[in-house]
């Protein structure tokens, strides 16, 4: 019996998520791991499932990820951009709901390079008068 899938790519900073919404009982699971186990902190955990609260469908999809690149955070939010674009593909309704709340939006800020003759993007050496 065919399953129906929902699919969702999602990025922020240099993390790539690609998200698989499968009908059943809210579970997580990010690159074979609980969404618990993998994210430590709350916070983390509390963004990649905000699109299910903001549309009210918490609980009702299996949710597979495969996410790469970036760190945690940038993890954490390229999940809750592919989840928020796999849900688009469920009910196109949710649109509206999903794009007031930002979740739609690829957040473009991106970190800035280092220039030469500095320590870091913006970081001066240190000035030394004598």
């Amino acid at each position: 019996m065919a399953q129906v899938q929902y699919y969702g790519t999602g990025r922020r900073k240099h993390s790539v998520a690609r998200v698989r919404l499968v009908p059943g009982d809210g579970q997580m699971i990010i690159n074979g791991r609980e969404l618990d186990e993998y994210f430590g902190l709350d916070t983390l955990k509390l963004i990649a499932k905000q699109p299910f609260v903001e549309i009210g469908v918490e609980g009702q999809y299996d949710v597979h990820v495969n996410v790469d690149g970036g760190g945690y955070t940038g993890q954490a939010g390229a999940i809750r951009h592919g989840v928020a674009r796999a849900l688009l593909k469920v009910d196109p309704e949710n649109r509206a709901s999903l794009k007031s709340a930002g979740f739609l939006t690829r957040d473009a800020r991106m970190k800035e390079r280092k220039k030469y003759g500095l320590k870091a993007a913006r970081r001066a050496p240190q000035f030394s008068k004598r």
